[in-house]
């Protein structure tokens, strides 16, 4: 039987978050730990926090109390796009006030998430060790303006998209023009996945794979 689900809502100034913590993380006070910030799709923005538990890592720890990662879940206001600026602040603040490993930070998100987490990847690769878009897309601005700018963290960032090729909501070519942007742009590694007969819904089996954590967990910043 699965356990309760371990993860809390938090206030914040910002924006609410629902924060999940390791089972181990109070065993130690100097361990730090690998986090994961999620950005759900345009259907849980709101104000009802549980809704961010719908879909992705926080709805996968709920079955998986062992998740060796802490997972930060914001939640995007209705009638409203997530925005760099909040997100950035809210990960500063999550890395003072909890023990995270700042050098294994990873992005993902979902739909609306998968936008999120192509700009705010590309625009501070930096902060990312790896990301991980799925049925989104992005802004090539954002590539030319960090291929020049940050030239280093750009190009070492990893990125791994997934998208279903028979998508209705988001075409699978967002998902191919970003990847093709930022492979001729220089990033070293990319790939992407597509799913020959799923629509929208690529994220189940995406986060529901043992080996996206996997991946996420062989590279640092």
């Amino acid at each position: 039987m699965p356990k309760k689900i371990k993860i809390k809502p938090q206030p914040d100034s910002v924006l609410q978050y629902l924060m999940f913590l390791p089972k181990d993380y109070k065993a130690s006070e100097t361990k730090r730990w690998p986090m994961i910030l999620f950005l759900h799709g345009a259907g849980e923005r709101g104000t009802d926090i549980w809704k961010v538990a719908t879909h992705g890592p926080p709805k996968h720890v709920n079955e998986h109390p062992d998740f060796p990662f802490i997972v930060v879940s914001p939640q995007c206001a209705e009638d409203h796009s997530w925005s760099n600026d909040v997100l950035l602040s809210l990960l500063d603040g999550v890395n003072r006030k909890y023990r995270v490993d700042t050098n294994r930070v990873y992005l993902t998100g979902l739909s609306m998430g998968g936008y999120g987490t192509w700009n705010l990847g590309l625009a501070f690769p930096e902060k990312f060790a790896a990301i991980a878009p799925i049925c989104g897309g992005g802004n090539f601005i954002n590539v030319l303006l960090s291929q020049k700018e940050k030239t280093a963290a750009f190009k070492s960032l990893p990125i791994w998209a997934f998208h279903g090729a028979k998508d209705p909501v988001v075409p699978v070519s967002e998902s191919e023009r970003m990847v093709e942007a930022v492979k001729k742009a220089g990033i070293k590694e990319v790939k992407l996945t597509i799913y020959p007969e799923a629509q929208h819904d690529s994220w189940t089996q995406t986060y529901a794979n043992p080996e996206l954590y996997e991946w996420f967990l062989e590279h640092k910043r």
